[in-house]
């Protein structure tokens, strides 16, 4: 889940951005719309405990993120083990590791989470999402549709609470952008976590707009 209430945040250097209250159910979608450079990305990196408030109080998953308290800002590895345990990420750069097998950039997470490696896990979610066969290649070896599933395996892996996604369907055509927000939808859904998808990619907001438990916020 994701509540928020009164949130502030700003860039250094740059204006304090007010955010709209939000209250978002585990299972939940919400949607933020707006154009690039409305905030949005900065929203996602508030939920992800990547900044952290200037004012007003922030809850992803059970956990209080707010300007006066430090439970999930503590720096190094106790806040990256926070994140990799709680929120997945599939940002706009997709981010994997180049000297790294697809199934070792998916291990990566339990690192970050502190756990015990499991590779039968991440043959698990690769296979899930269609792409097992791919496990030994190196990100420059696959399709561009290929590493956006990989991208969300990786996010997926450990079961996340939160997944967060940023312009997913960015430079996709019609029918790539509707395959990718269909993955998305159904692996947040088999997941049972909440969704959080910045775009301001109109395909994405109508396909949305009336979508069972989904709500939007305007930036």
């Amino acid at each position: 889940m994701i509540r928020t209430q009164g949130l502030v945040a700003a860039h250094p250097g740059g204006p304090a951005i007010a955010f709209p209250d939000v209250d978002v159910p585990r299972g939940g979608v919400l949607l933020l719309r707006g154009a690039s450079g409305s905030g949005k990305s900065t929203w996602l990196a508030l939920v992800a405990g990547l900044m952290a408030p200037q004012g007003g109080t922030l809850v992803v998953a059970d956990t209080v993120l707010s300007a006066d308290r430090v439970v999930a800002h503590p720096g190094g590895a106790a806040r990256d083990a926070w994140r990799a345990r709680h929120v997945g990420m599939l940002p706009q750069k997709l981010h994997l590791s180049p000297a790294l097998s697809v199934a070792d950039n998916l291990a990566l997470a339990h690192w970050a989470a502190g756990l015990p490696p499991d590779p039968q896990r991440v043959v698990e979610v690769l296979a899930a999402l269609g792409v097992a066969e791919l496990a030994q290649r190196r990100p420059h070896q696959l399709s561009g549709g290929q590493a956006q599933r990989v991208a969300l395996a990786r996010a997926v892996l450990l079961q996340p609470q939160v997944l967060l996604a940023d312009e997913p369907t960015a430079s996709l055509d019609d029918e790539a952008a509707h395959a990718a927000l269909g993955l998305l939808l159904n692996t947040a859904a088999q997941a049972q976590a909440t969704l959080a998808l910045a775009t301001h990619d109109a395909r994405v907001v109508a396909a949305l707009s009336d979508a069972q438990d989904s709500q939007g916020i305007n930036f």
